[in-house]
């Protein structure tokens, strides 16, 4: 079903080099006190006032947003959807923290109107919450995360060089052989016809891997359509290209096909592949319940005036809108997952930020909806985080399924558990309900750093 071609590109090193933000606006992206002003906007009037920890998380607690699926909601069958949703409307968890320090009211974002500065969190945010700050400076140098979409982005590699730059991130073009872009037969040339609501997705994912792992080499692959077989067929590319992290923000209904697509495309040892939980709030989706994945399900994310500065819960928008959880009706339930109440495989393993209304900010200029700068949420936010602190881990042993990592470190500081908030209605508590140790939304917890992730 998968064919080559002689022009898939080498997976090379990379440097480094600051981009367009001043010194002194760099330095507050990477202290990690928030996403940092652009440069050509920071003037004496930009500076903030001093706001109790307390008034910043009433004003964060008030965010509230309007949204829409990136793409397709509801695919045929054997097909999937991405898992990105775009905010459309409304003010933002971060929108409302930056205005409680200036000591100002939070701008309201307009529908399809373009923003001359980011409205959601950053790349320092990031970083602050998961523990990262220290990892992701001087980690991920020759690892290579891969993204898998489905359809062509024309602008992917320039808008992933604004994001970068705006927050003075290293270069990653194809000239320095950090990006590379490939259709799912590897090849640079005969790509996939472009589609602007995957290519919303595509931004995401590469801006969340640019914000975790800054020194990653990035390795976009993009299957000729959403089926499920152009998808697995992708990730199969992605992995003999060299990739030992791959990332899947996409997903769909479980069906009896999808323990021989396991076999086919998501069976690979010494290879972290992350997978979306999904957006529609409690039920199972496939690849999330392949047994050879981590299971990604999504928090919402807010500032607080604890020990860790951030404080998460299970995202739940509404009864179709959240993160998404589950028994599979099909997988097998791998041996390192001890769960009683399911039989077969659990879904999730982990978790990490996708509320929109706690969302991330996102450069994307294709199509209708590419209007520069915008907040997208979604379980498709939440994988390529996951893949990426995996890389800032190391490379996973050769005959290892990385999925089996957080497990030996449940119950440890390694990972953030979290204890509150559901995605719906179930029948087993911790299938749909947040609790002490493992639960279905959120799994183990989030990372606190990359311990949790590492082969050690």
């Amino acid at each position: 079903m998968r064919t080559s071609t002689p022009n898939a590109p080498h997976i090379s090193g990379r440097w480094r080099r600051i981009g367009s933000a001043t010194a002194a606006t760099a330095a507050l992206v990477f202290a990690g006190l928030g996403t940092a002003v652009h440069a050509n906007a920071a003037t004496a009037t930009d500076a903030p006032h001093k706001v109790s920890a307390k008034a910043v998380a009433a004003q964060v607690a008030k965010a509230h947003v309007r949204y829409e699926k990136a793409c397709a909601a509801t695919p045929k069958k054997g097909f999937a959807a991405c898992d990105a949703l775009r905010v459309t409307g409304g003010t933002t968890a971060f929108m409302e923290k930056q205005a409680a320090l200036k000591g100002i009211a939070a701008k309201t974002v307009r529908p399809n109107a373009a923003s001359a500065d980011p409205t959601g969190y950053g790349p320092s945010d990031i970083q602050s919450a998961y523990g990262l700050t220290g990892a992701a400076s001087s980690n991920g140098s020759g690892e290579t995360v891969a993204i898998v979409d489905a359809y062509d982005d024309p602008n992917a590699e320039a808008d992933l060089a604004t994001y970068r730059s705006y927050y003075g991130l290293p270069d990653c073009t194809s000239d320095n052989g950090c990006f590379s872009k490939v259709s799912q037969t590897g090849s640079t040339t005969s790509l996939p016809t472009a589609d602007s609501g995957w290519a919303g997705e595509e931004s995401l994912d590469l801006d969340m891997v640019s914000a975790a792992c800054p020194n990653c080499n990035i390795l976009l692959v993009e299957a000729k359509s959403a089926s499920d077989a152009n998808l697995g067929a992708a990730v199969n590319e992605a992995v003999k290209l060299g990739a030992k992290f791959v990332s899947n923000s996409y997903g769909g209904a479980e069906s009896s096909s999808d323990t021989s697509y396991d076999s086919k495309y998501y069976n690979h040892p010494g290879v972290a592949i992350t997978a979306s939980a999904g957006d529609e709030g409690y039920g199972a989706e496939y690849p999330a319940a392949s047994k050879y994945v981590t299971a990604v399900g999504g928090t919402a994310l807010k500032t607080s005036s604890n020990s860790r500065g951030w404080t998460e819960s299970v995202w739940n928008t509404s009864s179709t809108e959240g993160t998404g959880s589950g028994c599979s009706a099909y997988d097998a339930k791998p041996t390192w997952q001890t769960d009683s109440g399911c039989a077969k495989r659990m879904i999730a393993d982990v978790s990490a930020v996708a509320d929109p209304a706690t969302g991330v900010s996102v450069y994307d200029t294709y199509g209708s909806d590419g209007t520069g700068w915008n907040t997208y949420g979604g379980t498709s936010a939440s994988s390529p985080i996951i893949a990426s602190v995996y890389a800032l881990a190391g490379t996973p042993g050769s005959s290892d399924y990385p999925a089996k990592y957080p497990y030996a470190a449940a119950g440890t500081s390694a990972l953030n558990d979290v204890t509150s908030g559901s995605n719906g209605s179930c029948t087993t508590s911790y299938f749909c309900t947040a609790k002490s140790g493992y639960d279905g939304p959120t799994g183990w917890g989030t990372p606190e750093g990359v311990s949790a992730f590492s082969a050690g």
